[in-house]
């Protein structure tokens, strides 16, 4: 299994964003996590394509965009263009769940279905097989620095049993409270990925504590 540490830039300081990227781009971390959020989907908003794109130019490290936007399938083209490896979308945030998965690989990006922490697992069982990744929310989305909503480990655990048992190659994710006190549980329990937002940009040396993540 994967051991992919995806820092959230919605922790980033905006008035240094660039420097925070570079940041970043020196760690151990694989990935950069991108929060969309549209104010509809979930009560705040966050940044769009051109916050991306000057990402992008910062760094060439794997972009995980994760969009808490309402129909998503109306924006995928353009957030791929924008610079997004991987383009998640939430499954109640859309009516054409199927729709928005094929425009998203037929934009050239990975493919990533979020649920929130009402959702349950099996509610996104039949689309495995079409997926790179799956995103569980172990807080409410739409707000960084939360706590970790219990119940979200075993949640890993059972959509582990899952991708296990139908011989898939889909990546698990979470988000949410994830820090270097609870990643080797994560980890253990079956993720692949952990996006870390507070834990890294608070952290007096960010880069040791995304080793202190991955190592755990």
């Amino acid at each position: 299994m994967a051991r992919i540490i995806s820092p959230s830039m919605l922790s980033a300081d905006f008035g240094h964003l660039d420097r925070d990227t570079r940041m970043i781009d020196r760690s151990a971390a694989e990935w950069i996590h991108i929060d969309v959020m549209d104010g509809v989907f979930v009560p705040n908003i966050s940044f769009g394509f051109p916050v991306m794109k000057a990402i992008r130019q910062a760094s060439p490290k794997f972009m995980d965009t994760h969009l808490m936007i309402v129909e998503p399938e109306r924006y995928v083209k353009r957030f791929a263009e924008a610079g997004a490896d991987l383009i998640t979308v939430h499954i109640e945030a859309t009516n054409q769940i199927e729709t928005c998965l094929q425009l998203i690989r037929e934009s050239g990006a990975k493919v990533g279905v979020s649920i929130k922490p009402a959702t349950p697992v099996s509610r996104i069982e039949t689309l495995l097989s079409q997926l790179d990744l799956v995103l569980i929310m172990s807080v409410e989305p739409g707000f960084g620095g939360q706590s970790f909503i219990e119940g979200s480990t075993e949640k890993v655990r059972e959509l582990r049993r899952m991708i296990d048992r139908g011989g898939y190659d889909t990546l698990i994710e979470i988000d949410g409270g994830v820090s270097a006190s609870n990643a080797r549980e994560l980890f253990d329990a079956g993720c692949d990925v952990l996006v870390a937002g507070s834990a890294v940009f608070r952290a007096a040396d960010p880069e040791n504590e995304i080793l202190k993540m991955l190592h755990a």
